[in-house]
């Protein structure tokens, strides 16, 4: 155990003797994300560099306060990338960061989630104690997979010391197109191509507009772009747009007075929402993002109604619910988890769900 993670454990078993609540932060870019954080802030960004890194392994190690944007160019440099393309959403994001976050970005549809990319972590629990979870391949688990548990869980479980994440290597060739669409035929050819051979892996409607990348060998982008048609953007013109879509930086995430920004997670052949505001449609219709003003039991109840979930990603009452209640049974689990991990309460308390 270094001297950071000494004064850290010391600083943990204090505050869960006095019953005081920490608020773990990293970088602080994604700070509006969940409910209104409480707590002591508790600074973690300087636990941070390579453990290990082994490119022929696709897998690397790092400390938890390691930059996001220096891991990525690190894995650039040898050709390869964090296939889930994580959203940075600020200059000081952290990689603990991203994956207590749990965010994906444009690709995730068709490689996986950020939790299917850890292979490993060490984390500093509720009493101080430094516990090892998974290691650096993908058949290292028995019994209960912890190790993946930490995605999305906010920081409510420790502090991520150290992780382990797969990596992968750059598509040989990337291609972009577009297609003038209405919604509910961009949302019909989505699903009718995402059951074809394609190598789609990112999509993206707006406005009338369907964006469709190919990513994959030279031959299969080839093939899918004569097969399919559309106006094919230049390569630095489609590097923008799908930047510009992982880190929301379109005007249609732009919030004004008192407008929300809602992330519903939907079956990918759900119909139109048929809801007013902004809309952005993502990872082949499964994911959508609306931008408006509109209640929240209105949003929700059309989610549900569509066979999924609405979370409120953006501005709004923080210190309410932003996540779609839990059944009682699936709730009494999260907290026997936070009470095995954080005994005393005292990581991020209420950040995910009140009563966490």
């Amino acid at each position: 155990m270094n001297e950071i993670v000494a004064s850290w454990a010391e600083r943990i078993r204090a505050a869960a003797a006095d019953g005081r609540a920490l608020n773990l932060q990293g970088g602080g870019s994604k700070d509006f994300h969940g409910r209104r954080a409480v707590g002591e802030d508790f600074a973690l960004a300087e636990h941070a560099g390579v453990v290990d890194y082994e490119p022929t392994e696709l897998v690397v190690t790092v400390r938890g306060g390691t930059p996001l944007a220096e891991l990525e160019a690190l894995l650039a440099a040898q050709g390869q990338f964090l296939a889930f393309e994580p959203p940075h959403f600020g200059a000081g994001a952290t990689v603990a960061g991203c994956v207590a976050a749990g965010l994906s970005g444009p690709r995730r549809a068709s490689v996986g989630a950020v939790r299917d990319f850890v292979l490993g972590v060490k984390l500093l629990d509720g009493r101080g104690e430094v516990l090892s979870f998974g290691g650096q391949v993908m058949k290292n688990v028995a019994g209960y997979d912890v190790s993946r548990l930490v995605a999305g869980s906010l920081g409510t479980l420790g502090v991520i010391l150290e992780l382990s994440l797969k990596v992968l290597p750059r598509p040989p060739r990337e291609a972009t197109l577009r297609f003038e669409l209405a919604e509910g035929e961009a949302i019909d050819r989505l699903n009718d191509w995402g059951g074809q051979p394609l190598p789609i892996s990112a999509s993206a409607w707006s406005a009338g507009v369907l964006t469709l990348r190919l990513s994959g060998a030279e031959a299969a982008v080839a093939a899918a772009i004569t097969r399919l048609g559309g106006e094919q953007l230049a390569d630095d013109q489609a590097s923008a747009f799908w930047d510009d879509v992982k880190e929301q930086r379109s005007p249609l995430y732009t919030l004004a007075g008192h407008e929300q920004l809602w992330r519903l997670s939907l079956p990918s052949s759900a119909a139109p929402l048929r809801l007013s505001g902004r809309q952005v449609i993502e990872w082949g219709g499964a994911q959508r993002w609306l931008a408006g003003d509109l209640p929240a039991a209105q949003v929700r109840g059309r989610a549900a109604e569509l066979g999924g979930h609405a979370t409120l990603f953006r501005g709004g009452d923080r210190a309410s619910e932003v996540f779609s209640p839990l059944p009682a049974p699936l709730f009494a689990l999260h907290r026997r988890l936070k009470a095995t991990f954080d005994p005393a309460g005292i990581f991020n308390p209420g950040r995910l769900y009140q009563g966490l």
